[in-house]
């Protein structure tokens, strides 16, 4: 009892400044790291991902209108990914956070709140705890899958950083039968035309940010869930607590808002990795072996998630994975077929030019449709939307960022 007492104090007495205890899920995903293993990153691979970046630039060159947006190349072990790209899980999860742990305090009767007292703030931070020690369980297993710093779409690192994992992408060109440097490359190639985009589309970080917490904002906590997870903590047992499963208690409101909310993510994170693909593809072909190979492979992971990429999903009640990438990706070839490269990537000058989900379906009259930029002219592009658009909860010094 004295050892439950002793971690249940340092649990409850950890710093924290919101919902989810961010330090406990440092800690978490660290320790489960170790256990699993964590290699160092060699010299040898350090200057292989530098090269391996240097060319995809170079190759991406006449593929894409918009410059090189890469400022630095590293190579990140997976606590370095888990480090750099914290401050953006931050952002995404909190406020789904909040709602759990304010729903954990609801669960306590009116009448004994009073005589709770000083008490009640203890609940809120048991539950910020248990939401912090599971997301770091899941951030553990996420790290471990992950290939470089924008993989799963999101503009996770910081701006103008192109990182990829060594010991995953290798794991993964093993598990390909494909040689490492191919697959290596291919995956630099991805990281490049990502760092493209959020580079030199000034609105685009905020667009796909401010997305995910839209849709997130809508998300319901099942309170039911919540008191069936905290009936099963054993006082007396304080691994208990560290077994319970959170999953299921976020599941998202089926009202119009919501799945309005849901499309525009959806079609935002379609149209990223849709550019993205065929961009790279474009680069690629004539130059890699196994770039068919390699590009079908990539789509198949993108459009089903790992393991770990689900269990987030699951935890947190939120898919990161593009269901449309196949049309997206045609409707960006159909651009360049009847556009050109410069035509096609004007498109990201605002937010009002992309396609619509709708503009999916019939790819090539999209791209034979006329544009009137002349509509733009007057447009307050500081206006939200715009390309100063910053997602809800930004900070201020984001914006020098941006322009850096």
């Amino acid at each position: 009892m004295q050892q439950f007492m002793s971690q249940l104090q340092h649990l409850l007495s950890a710093p924290g400044s919101g919902p989810v205890n961010w330090d406990l899920a440092r800690q978490v995903a660290a320790s489960q790291l170790a256990a699993s293993g964590d290699p160092a990153v060699s010299p040898f691979e350090r200057n292989a991902v530098a090269e391996a970046l240097r060319l995809a630039d170079l190759w991406l060159e006449p593929a894409s209108a918009l410059p090189s947006g890469i400022q630095t190349s590293v190579a990140w072990n997976r606590n370095e990914w888990i480090y750099r790209t914290l401050d953006v899980w931050r952002k995404l999860c909190d406020p789904v956070a909040s709602r759990m742990v304010g729903a954990m305090g609801d669960l306590v009767p009116p009448e004994a709140r009073a005589q709770l007292g000083p008490m009640q703030s203890m609940v809120a931070t048991l539950g910020g705890a248990l939401f912090g020690g599971q997301l770091g369980q899941a951030l553990g297993s996420l790290a471990a899958e992950v290939l470089s710093a924008g993989d799963i779409g999101l503009p996770l690192g910081p701006a103008g950083t192109a990182a990829l994992i060594p010991a995953n992408i290798r794991e993964y060109g093993n598990g390909l039968e494909l040689p490492e440097d191919e697959v290596r490359l291919y995956v630099a190639l991805r990281e490049a035309a990502h760092q493209r985009l959020f580079q030199h589309v000034p609105w685009l970080r905020g667009h796909v940010l401010s997305a995910v917490e839209m849709y997130a904002s809508g998300i319901r906590v099942n309170r039911e869930a919540i008191e069936e997870a905290m009936g099963r903590v054993d006082p007396t047992d304080p691994e208990s607590m560290q077994a319970i499963a959170l999953e299921g208690i976020f599941t998202p409101e089926d009202t119009p808002a919501q799945k309005a909310s849901l499309a525009r993510l959806e079609t935002a994170l379609a149209l990223v990795e849709g550019w993205v693909c065929h961009v790279v593809d474009s680069a690629a072909g004539g130059r890699l072996p196994n770039v068919v190979r390699l590009g079908e492979a990539f789509r198949r992971r993108r459009a089903a998630g790992g393991p770990a990429e689900q269990t987030f999903a699951a935890l947190v009640g939120l898919e990161l994975r593009p269901r449309r990438l196949r049309e997206a990706a045609a409707l960006w070839a159909a651009l360049t077929e009847h556009r050109g490269i410069a035509g096609r990537d004007d498109l990201w000058g605002h937010p009002d030019l992309l396609p619509s989900d709708d503009d999916f379906a019939d790819p090539v009259a999209f791209a034979r449709s006329e544009v009137d930029l002349g509509e733009l002219e007057t447009f307050d592009f500081t206006a939200p939307g715009g390309p100063e658009e910053k997602a809800p909860g930004t900070p201020d010094d984001e914006g020098d960022e941006k322009r850096s």
